[in-house]
């Protein structure tokens, strides 16, 4: 294993749901695993989605530290201190959250990267919240935790959602309504570039939680993206109303090793990367069987909220935000 292991490392059991043994590994869409999004971005019924719950060992990330610190360049994610002031931002008013928390965020990537970051979307996430059917003002609802081994980009999607942010938003975009009348986020001779040979993107999220406990519930764990391979994936396609997008949904390997940061707070941000195109994966376009087994940027990581076996049965529920940015590299 590519990043290694730690004398002090220890595990605890989660309950992790991947794809039916039996789905067919697939890395471009074929009709055969999708789902159909509302208004809302709420899955509105699937297709050949069969979850099948696995119990796994999942280490601590905290223990690693130093030189052996998971890091979101090789390992597709990392912890970060990010203190944030608790009455600075609301995060259940849509409007605050673009205009406040985005610039923030997109510090938070540009620092840890050396980038060039562009917040443009989020989602805020909580079992009670999505089962109350709260909404964000002026916004979606709340979506409920994603309990689905997965990585949030494709070979086909990571760069057509680049080309899109080159556009100005459509209906289904967070961005709508923000940016000026025929504005985009990024430039098209930016996209280009970073499409061109010698260019780089990628998504990074910046996870976070926005409650007064630290996280107890339906903790998000993330798997080394050094441990995937190509034969992992299977494309889950997204119908929204006026596009399709793509996930990597997974099959389980006994070689994948998942990760989580136990009891994370307020004040801490995790990056959490869902794709480069600097990845062996992308670089090679899924041809080689070792396209993760390197010491360069991972792909992305697959991760999961999952059910911790130690969880106390009073446990406040959890509530987080996720933000997605582009990051074009120079």
């Amino acid at each position: 294993m590519a990043s290694g292991t730690v004398a002090t490392d220890t595990a605890r059991s989660g309950v992790f749901n991947y794809l039916d043994p039996e789905a067919e590994p697939s890395l471009f869409r074929n009709g055969k695993v999708l789902t159909r999004r509302d208004v809302d971005g709420s899955d509105a019924g699937f297709i050949g989605v069969h979850p099948t719950p696995y119990t796994l060992a999942v280490h601590d990330a905290r223990q690693r530290t130093g030189p052996e610190a998971m890091r979101c360049e090789t390992n597709g994610f990392e912890l970060i201190d990010a203190p944030l002031d608790k009455t600075a931002i609301d995060f259940l008013d849509h409007r605050q959250v673009i205009h406040q928390y985005y610039p923030l965020c997109e510090e938070l990537v540009s620092g840890s990267t050396g980038a060039l970051a562009f917040a443009f979307d989020h989602n805020v996430r909580s079992a009670s919240g999505n089962a109350s059917g709260q909404r964000i003002d002026k916004g979606q609802a709340v979506q409920g935790p994603a309990k689905m081994v997965h990585g949030d980009y494709t070979l086909t999607s990571a760069p057509a959602r680049l080309r899109d942010l080159a556009l100005p938003p459509n209906i289904n975009d967070t961005l709508r309504g923000v940016l000026g009348e025929g504005e985009s986020l990024i430039s098209s001779n930016m996209a280009d570039a970073a499409l061109a040979d010698g260019g780089r993107f990628a998504i990074i999220n910046v996870w976070r939680n926005i409650a007064d406990e630290p996280v107890q519930t339906n903790p998000l764990a993330m798997c080394d993206g050094q441990t995937v391979d190509p034969t992992d994936l299977v494309t889950f396609e997204i119908h929204y109303a006026d596009r399709i997008g793509e996930n990597y949904f997974a099959k389980y390997q006994d070689d994948h090793r998942f990760y989580f940061y136990p009891h994370m707070t307020r004040d801490e941000a995790m990056l959490l990367k869902q794709w480069d195109s600097a990845g062996a994966l992308a670089v090679s376009g899924g041809a080689r069987a070792d396209a993760a087994a390197s010491d360069g940027p991972c792909t992305f990581s697959f991760h999961s909220a999952f059910d911790d076996l130690t969880t106390p049965e009073n446990a406040p529920d959890r509530w987080s935000i996720e933000v997605r940015c582009l990051v074009i590299y120079r």
